[in-house]
């Protein structure tokens, strides 16, 4: 009979990956960075713990859109008051918060309770190419480009 070994978070080595948001398409780099920031894309995936990567995204403003994405998605936001329904276009938001746009799509994939907050809290995005990680340079995994 076997037995299934329970990983604890502490026990897992801190791996971080960047992403040039320039070379991948917003949709399929959200799956990517979500699977990631979960550790299903390792062998010692642990649904209770956080195992996951944490997660350097640059260039969110220049983020590639398939189709008349730009035109056509919409983010709502309410305010919790009568008539407080506020729509934005993706192209709307690209322009004054690009970099909600890649936390946006990659939020709404990651499990939706205290430690699916807890894993984004490891995605950090920036809109230009430069970031303050370079400290963990060293232990870059990778820096990931198609």
């Amino acid at each position: 009979m076997k037995t299934t070994s329970h990983i604890r978070a502490v026990d897992v080595e801190e791996r971080w990956y960047v992403y040039d948001a320039t070379q991948h398409t917003l949709g399929r780099m959200a799956t990517d960075i979500a699977m990631r920031l979960m550790g299903k894309d390792r062998p010692t995936y642990t649904p209770s713990e956080l195992t996951g990567a944490h997660v350097v995204v640059i260039n969110a403003e220049k983020v590639r859109l398939s189709g008349k994405k730009a035109e056509t998605q919409a983010y709502p936001k309410y305010s919790g008051y009568p008539g407080g329904l506020y729509v934005h276009s993706l192209d709307a938001l690209k322009k004054k918060r690009p970099h909600e746009i890649v936390k946006l799509a990659v939020r709404r994939m990651l499990p939706k309770n205290r430690i699916g907050k807890n894993m984004l809290s490891r995605l950090k995005v920036y809109g230009s190419d430069e970031h303050p990680h370079s400290a963990q340079q060293p232990t870059l995994v990778e820096t990931l480009s198609r």
